[in-house]
């Protein structure tokens, strides 16, 4: 089938919950991925975050192939041999001793806060039920992640809202200070809030958070589910700051483009599930750790962040040499290969005018444009994304 046709079948069968763009994707390689109609297209977008290896890597499709003819799946019944390599490496790699697996980040954040708040009852604080959440984060599309995520247009006609959540403004210790009471649990946040728009998160606030947590006895979690593995430059954003968390969630580039999540945690947080209290069908799937072992393994045996640091670096500083060149952009926010451009005007003709010319991109909160390509890419290929823009930006707001 053509573009056209799959497009045609998508709309009369699939659930019309996603704005498509006009081209069913049938085939990748590396940084470039082509659509049914043979059109090539470099990919600045990699599955939102997800293909961190790029498209079709060797690696990771050999251990796919390998682990689905040996064992698809047999559930959490029983120990699993690429579940527990994968949770040796992610703890020996970390500064966590105990992993949970699931298919998603949205149920990564879900269990996370179900620990969250079973380590209240275990600490003997039973009360404690809250989680202080940023306003602008984005946390998944669960009711009880989406009640986390902070955006007032995401609850709309989801009411009621699951219960136990405040909102604190990102970035303003006063406002978190002022959230945060004797029925507080957890705070969480991301520390690089990606879809609200690519905001980081300052140093002095997360070492303020870490006090704060420290003294209340409540614990902090951090949402890696875009920045972990080597999204910004190091292996998990939370070793930018050197401010680690009680607990952090994963997903994304974890498995490779399978659907893989976890959560992590500091063994005294971990020894308040018991079992019975947690659990996943598909959690840990044989097929999707072996995935995620082999992309750990690539990311660690060629240093993958540090290349994403680097190419990140580049781009940073020639999207920063663009604003002094064209009006409607003000600023370049983000590090390593997850950045955003703020702009003045909004950014979906701009994503249009990229896609007409091969380029994808991503535009989030209406006027940021984000890119987030596989942390992979070679110096030739940040040029051709830079001339695409550029040249976009010339036609749109020279």
């Amino acid at each position: 089938m053509n573009n056209a046709e799959i497009k045609a079948k998508g709309e009369k069968y699939c659930m019309n919950v996603f704005n498509r763009l006009p081209m069913a994707m049938v085939r990748g390689e590396g940084a470039y991925v082509f659509d049914a109609d043979g059109n090539k297209y470099l990919d600045f977008v990699a599955g939102i975050a997800v293909n961190a290896l790029g498209q079709a890597h060797p690696a990771v499709a050999q251990a796919i192939a390998a682990q689905a003819r040996q064992l698809i799946h047999a559930s959490n019944l029983y120990w699993l041999e690429p579940q527990v390599q994968l949770a040796e490496l992610l703890v020996q790699n970390s500064d966590f001793d105990k992993v949970f697996f699931g298919n998603s980040g949205a149920e990564a954040n879900e269990g996370a806060v179900k620990l969250a708040r079973r380590y209240a009852i275990y600490k003997e604080h039973p009360e404690r039920k809250c989680v202080v959440t940023m306003k602008n984060s984005f946390h998944g599309r669960t009711l009880l992640t989406l009640t986390a995520t902070g955006q007032d247009k995401m609850h709309l006609g989801f009411e009621p809202l699951a219960p136990g959540f405040k909102y604190a403004q990102y970035n303003n210790l006063a406002s978190v200070l002022a959230a945060v009471d004797e029925a507080t649990c957890a705070i969480m946040l991301e520390p690089l809030q990606g879809e609200g728009g690519v905001y980081p998160a300052d140093a002095e606030f997360l070492q303020a958070l870490r006090q704060l947590c420290d003294e209340r006895d409540i614990l902090l979690i951090y949402d890696e589910v875009q920045t972990g593995m080597g999204r910004t430059g190091k292996l998990f954003a939370y070793q930018n700051s050197g401010v680690c968390p009680d607990i952090i969630t994963l997903a994304k580039a974890l498995g490779g483009g399978l659907p893989l999540g976890a959560f992590m945690a500091k063994d005294k947080v971990a020894q308040a599930f018991k079992p019975g209290d947690h659990g996943s069908t598909f959690g840990g799937n044989p097929v999707a750790c072996a995935a995620g072992l082999a992309v750990l393994n690539e990311m660690l045996d060629k240093d993958i962040p540090a290349q994403a640091a680097a190419t990140g670096a580049y781009l940073k500083e020639r999207l920063g040499e663009m604003i002094n060149e064209f009006p409607c952009l003000l600023e370049v926010r983000g590090c390593g290969l997850l950045l955003g451009l703020q702009l003045t005007i909004p950014g979906a003709d701009i994503v249009k005018k990229c896609l007409e010319r091969g380029l994808l991109i991503n535009c989030t909160a209406g006027t940021v444009l984000r890119f987030i390509p596989p942390l992979t890419i070679s110096r030739a290929e940040a040029d051709e994304f830079l001339q695409i823009l550029h040249d976009v930006l010339t036609e749109v707001c020279a």
